[in-house]
């Protein structure tokens, strides 16, 4: 434990949210004093990685002060109250601005909050700042980000993941707080995984995507990167839910609340294209899940091969349609121009860059006239199989887990000129996202070189408390999620 500068005993800097919570019930210090303290760790650490864009220090202390006023007046508290949050730079908040990381949005700021960021706000979260990702969420490393590269809490020199590296490397060396990203093929999942976080991407359509700015609409999902799976649960719980604003929402029946005692291990992710310290780490947690009573069964997805390609041509293809309207002249940065093709070409050009120019050419091949049916009409195809596949194995088993990476975090620059080596980050996480269905990632260990492994864990539509469950009870029982990089918590 340590002081503030106003005396208050401050959380330990591994505390979660929910002990974050217990501390100020009791009254160790106050949602000033805690808020303060986290402001600085942003302005330090989270500034010195490249995670923390924006910090909203006058309006996060002053949501503090009303909080502090609330708990002493004996009014009623939310669900989440004093506990800091950030949110990714494409989901929109009315503080600060949501540019999606991109020089085509520079400088707009939304005129109200999205949906998941408003019902945070009014259990009680308290915003404190945005978050850096890839351009409009698009990559795997958080280097393509206009307002620069993101670095690893555990190796400065390494990607911290992508899309949400910005969220996942606040998540992964400082507790306290929780953090908003998106997740379109794994880009919660796979940051969580890089830097030591729980990440979960709920069932599509549990979370509303009312504000959140688009990339592949069918793809996309907002959520939460955690220090641990019941600080995932909480955040969760007060996001989801049908909103009238956005029609692809949806509720859920609640799940049963047994334990998900049958769990199917994806062969496919323990093949020698996996590095051989995280297939390891894969066997030693089987073996911690057999010995809690688990039953774990060799379970196969032959689709999984198709996966990435599929995705690929499906996201790109809504990218490219979503992207249409920044065009320097309905929305984004306009460069001047008297010939109106010159001004479309010189915004688009000036305005995205070099990732984001790729993916929507590529999705703007695959729909044109004479290709659609031979590629995106094919990849909806594969979709259907992949999904079927999926919910299929999931009739026979209660969860699948397998990887979420096959690598560890690779350095800074390793992989950014080369997009096949980049696309291949998302191999195991895209199947989640085509078929809908919820996945939860955590920590797991460390490999010989202290670099963090992630493993994830998918279910059916709707499963994703009981998801959550499963990793609060693995969690329980070991608890090294809680370490932190050396140097990160100052």
């Amino acid at each position: 434990m340590s002081e503030s500068a106003d005396s208050g005993v401050l959380p330990a800097p591994e505390s979660t949210s929910l002990e974050v919570m217990a501390h100020l019930k009791t009254g160790k210090c106050t949602t000033v004093e805690l808020i303060r303290h986290y402001l600085k760790y942003l302005e330090t650490i989270g500034r010195d990685l490249g995670a923390a864009v924006e910090i909203l220090s006058d309006s996060a202390l002053a949501a503090a002060q009303e909080s502090d006023t609330r708990r002493a007046s004996g009014k009623p508290l939310g669900c989440l109250e004093g506990v800091p949050f950030t949110a990714k730079m494409n989901i929109a908040t009315r503080e600060g601005t949501t540019d999606a990381a991109s020089g085509m949005l520079r400088g707009f700021a939304a005129s109200e909050d999205s949906t998941a960021v408003a019902r945070l706000r009014a259990e009680g979260a308290i915003l404190v700042g945005k978050s850096n990702c890839d351009e409009f969420a698009m990559g795997a490393s958080n280097e393509s980000s206009h307002h620069g590269v993101v670095h690893n809490p555990w190796d400065r020199d390494r990607v911290p993941g992508g899309s949400s590296g910005g969220a996942a490397a606040l998540a992964g060396s400082f507790g306290w707080a929780f953090h908003l990203g998106s997740d379109t093929g794994g880009s919660i999942r796979q940051p969580a995984a890089f830097c030591g976080a729980t990440g979960m991407k709920p069932t599509w359509g549990r979370v509303s995507r009312r504000g959140l700015v688009a990339f592949g609409s069918s793809l996309d999902q907002i959520g939460p990167l955690t220090r641990d799976a019941r600080d995932a649960q909480l955040v969760l719980s007060v996001m989801e839910g049908r909103d009238p604003l956005d029609a692809t929402s949806q509720s859920f029946n609640p799940s049963e609340t047994s334990s998900m005692k049958r769990i199917g291990l994806v062969s496919e992710g323990l093949t020698e294209a996996i590095a051989p310290e995280i297939r390891q780490r894969t066997v030693e947690v089987v073996e911690r899940l057999k010995k809690m009573g688990h039953e774990v069964v060799e379970v196969s997805l032959g689709t999984l091969s198709k996966a990435n390609a599929c995705y690929q041509v499906i996201a790109t293809a809504e990218a490219s349609s979503n992207l249409a309207r920044f065009d320097g002249i309905h929305t984004g940065q306009r460069v001047q121009s008297e010939d109106l093709e010159e001004l479309y070409s010189k915004s688009r050009r000036q305005g995205f860059g070099a990732e984001v120019r790729r993916r929507i050419m590529l999705g703007t091949f695959v729909l044109s006239s004479g290709y659609i049916d031979a590629y995106y009409g094919k990849a909806q195809q594969v979709r259907r199989e992949i999904r079927q596949e999926m919910l299929s194995a999931l009739d026979k088993v209660d969860s699948l887990m397998m990887p979420v990476s096959p690598f560890a975090p690779f350095r800074i620059g390793e992989r950014v000129s080369d997009p096949l080596a980049l696309y291949a980050c998302d191999i195991l996480t895209v199947t989640a996202n085509l078929a809908g269905v919820p996945a939860v990632a955590i920590p797991c260990g460390f490999d010989s070189e202290g670099l963090p492994i992630g493993l994830q864990w998918m279910g059916k539509h709707g499963d994703d408390h009981r998801l959550l469950d499963l990793a609060t009870s693995l969690q329980d029982q070991d608890d090294s999620w809680r370490g932190l990089p050396p140097g990160g918590s100052q």
